[in-house]
């Protein structure tokens, strides 16, 4: 039987695994815009479960308050809609463990059942292909090997085997389920994070060791780059191939060391750096198609990039550690207020100029976050509770965050906490507009929704990785534009690209357009922009603000 020591050090085991290994769940972003990784938000929503059980003792907790310890914080640090749903998978373990001193193997079942009723209810309209489908599959798997091997302690270890052994399956079987996935070459980034968890509590389970939480990613990834900025000074072959293999799980080392070989015969400057999961690879050849092919044999192939080097030597150089893992700032205290007034508003955003812009329009708090920063739901409660309101209108004016943000309604029981379905910033505007102190919440509520839904987003940014959508095809740094979700544009000139996005987001029935430009704008641009907008549309009212983002060159709002 298990008790709260082998526990909490198998907890601490698994966080440690996402976390040294969160850059490769960042790759697996399908999306060419820069977003939230996937990796980052829930390393970080486990990891602090695991500070938290290296500084208690296991004699001082039972096994129930243990899992309540592992549900209370990972729920509070909870980022982004990854984060979110693997708070709810480790509740499981509260709800199972209520009340036991000791866990067999089909408590342990019982807790990822729970988990995963917790997870697929927490989504509106569950998708399979996802994280959701990985822990469903780690589940059945394990009711299969508990039937099957019984539920002595003693079997622990091959059943929670067979645990890692059915995420896998479902995890390499999610491009199948989710054609995006298989379109990008990629297995689904949070699916890959749950299997980590999983297979760091297997370490151990199985032998007592508890994985190290050193960055080994960093490392490896340092070590790569340097050797392969070394290759680059003799061009002998003309594409640079880099690639990364996932391990199949029946793959030996004698393959890895054949693929070498065969490498060596179509190319120079090889580099192969490997752990447990994965493979990076680096080749210069004339045949990157034969590369990709011998890859296939050792497992999947997660990224994949080929460049020109005659063409593209200087900029593959300045952008070889340009994709870095966006840090998580320190969370801001806050003093909890004594509710004075009927209501107030709390607004989710990232960027000088729109925090002032959401100051300005009446919004008591605001928390520092968006598509590439995502705030855990402790800090959002922490910030409402700061707000000497009864109700507090909450606006995640991002998709990534509204999660978290319902998350945050566990942690505040002193006032009320309504999210509104703001998934932009010009939705947030319009929801701000729209608010009136002096009327009813349910008044505000039907108000400021029409406002949201009223709203059509743009947004020009940039690409962080090649990709295909819409029949665009789309090449890193790319200037990129999406209307209302929708990859519609691409080019390299991100106040020419505007301008077409204005054009196409107008409509008969439109009144108003707003642009919010970004960090990298330069303002003395901006009257060209203006002049080609309102020479085509006379009768638009346009109003341009600075916005300050450091990823959304521009932010469009048509009304």
């Amino acid at each position: 039987m298990i008790g709260s020591e082998i526990f909490m050090n198998s907890i601490i085991s698994g966080a440690n695994n996402i976390y040294k290994n969160r850059i490769h769940v960042n790759e697996l972003n399908v999306f060419p815009v820069p977003d939230g990784d996937t990796g980052t938000n829930m390393s970080m929503t486990i990891l602090e479960v695991a500070k938290k059980f290296e500084n208690i003792k296991p004699e001082s907790v039972t096994l129930s308050e243990a899992a309540n310890i592992l549900s209370y914080i990972s729920l509070r640090n909870a980022r982004g809609n990854s984060g979110v749903i693997l708070s709810l998978i480790l509740k499981g373990f509260k709800d199972a463990f209520k009340n036991i001193e000791k866990a067999s193997p089909k408590d342990f079942i019982k807790a990822l059942e729970l988990g995963t009723k917790n997870a697929y209810e927490a989504v509106s309209k569950p998708t399979e292909g996802t994280i959701l489908t990985v822990v469903r599959y780690s589940y059945e798997e394990g009711c299969a090997a508990i039937k099957e091997s019984g539920n002595e302690p003693n079997n622990m270890n091959k059943i929670w085997e067979r645990v890692c052994s059915g995420a896998k399956k479902a995890l390499f079987n999610t491009p199948e389920l989710l054609p995006i996935l298989k379109k990008s070459g990629v297995v689904d980034a949070g699916g890959k994070g749950l299997c980590l968890i999983l297979d760091g509590m297997m370490s151990f389970f199985k032998n007592g060791v508890i994985v190290n939480r050193k960055d080994s990613e960093e490392v490896e990834k340092n070590k790569f780059e340097k050797i392969v900025s070394n290759f680059d000074q003799v061009i002998n072959f003309t594409y640079c191939t880099e690639l990364i293999i996932e391990k199949s799980l029946k793959i030996s080392s004698l393959n890895i060391d054949k693929y070498k070989e065969n490498l060596k015969k179509i190319g120079d400057c090889v580099v192969l750096v490997e752990d447990d999961e994965i493979i990076k690879v680096h080749v210069h050849t004339n045949k990157p198609h034969e590369v990709m092919e011998s890859a296939l044999n050792i497992g999947n192939m997660l990224n994949v990039k080929i460049e020109n080097m005659e063409e593209q030597r200087k900029k593959s150089l300045e952008m070889s550690s340009a994709k870095m893992t966006h840090e998580i700032k320190s969370s801001p205290e806050y003093k909890i207020a004594k509710p004075e007034k009927t209501f107030g508003i709390l607004a989710v955003v990232s960027g000088k100029g729109l925090i002032e812009i959401f100051k300005n329009l009446g919004v008591d708090e605001v928390v520092e976050g968006g598509q590439t920063l995502n705030p855990s739901a402790g800090e959002i409660a922490s910030a409402a509770q700061s707000i000497p309101a009864e109700n507090i209108f909450i606006l995640p004016n991002n998709q990534n965050i509204m999660l978290s943000s319902k998350q945050a309604k566990e942690f505040v029981k002193d006032r009320k906490l309504i999210v509104m379905p703001s998934k932009t910033i010009p939705q947030g505007i319009s929801a701000c507009m729209a608010f009136d102190e002096n009327t009813t919440k349910t008044q505000n509520i039907n108000f400021m929704t029409q406002a949201i839904n009223s709203v059509k987003t743009g947004i020009v940014t940039y690409a962080e990785k090649d990709a295909e959508f819409n029949n665009l095809k789309i090449k890193k740094n790319d200037i990129i534009a999406l209307n209302c979700d929708r990859f519609v544009l691409t080019g390299n000139d991100s106040y020419d690209i505007v301008v077409k996005l204005v054009d196409l987001m107008i409509t008969k029935k439109s009144e108003f357009v707003t642009l919010i430009y970004g960090e990298k704008i330069v303002a003395d641009n901006l009257k060209s922009v203006e002049r080609k907008i309102l020479d085509k549309h006379p009768k638009i009212q346009l109003q341009i603000f600075y916005g300050g983002s450091e990823i959304y060159h521009f932010i469009v709002s048509v009304e």
